[in-house]
């Protein structure tokens, strides 16, 4: 019986840790899912990784919904970048249940369509995201970024 027992709580630590492995990759495939967008300059689809009510901050401001930032921020940004490029890209991912919790560390490259000046920049980007019956969304991000060295 005790043989049993230790047997079963084996395999319950076991699917437990396969199952947060599994979470982490897909917490990972929709940040990777964001990141893609803004180095394609292109948003479309992006409002599905988010949960409706979303809350984005950017250098401490509050941005609104996605969808509200992509029309009144982000989206009018892009339209000036020739090239949005990220590198030295870091992600580390906790899962709490039915959230996550990730940091995202990056250099980012951005080339501007009106005189391809050069803006480089080092950034951070926190986010909470929750685990939905379809799949896992982005509640909250917050990024701030400083010249890169």
């Amino acid at each position: 019986m005790r043989k049993l027992l230790m047997m079963f709580m084996l395999l319950m630590t076991s699917a437990a840790a396969f199952s947060q492995t599994g979470d982490k990759e897909a917490v990972k495939n929709v940040l990777n899912s964001y990141k893609t967008a803004i180095e394609k300059l292109d948003t479309t689809g992006v409002v599905t990784l988010f949960v409706k009510d979303s809350k984005i901050y950017e250098q401490a401001s509050d941005e609104g919904t996605i969808g509200h930032y992509l029309e009144h921020h982000l989206g009018p940004e892009l339209k000036e970048f020739k090239t949005f490029k990220f590198s030295d890209y870091k992600v580390d991912v906790t899962i709490a249940g039915d959230y996550a919790f990730s940091t995202e560390t990056y250099i980012y490259t951005i080339i501007l369509a009106k005189d391809a000046k050069e803006i480089k920049s080092q950034g951070v980007a926190t986010s909470v995201l929750k685990k939905t019956k379809d799949g896992w969304k982005i509640v909250q991000t917050h990024s701030s970024f400083r010249k890169a060295k």
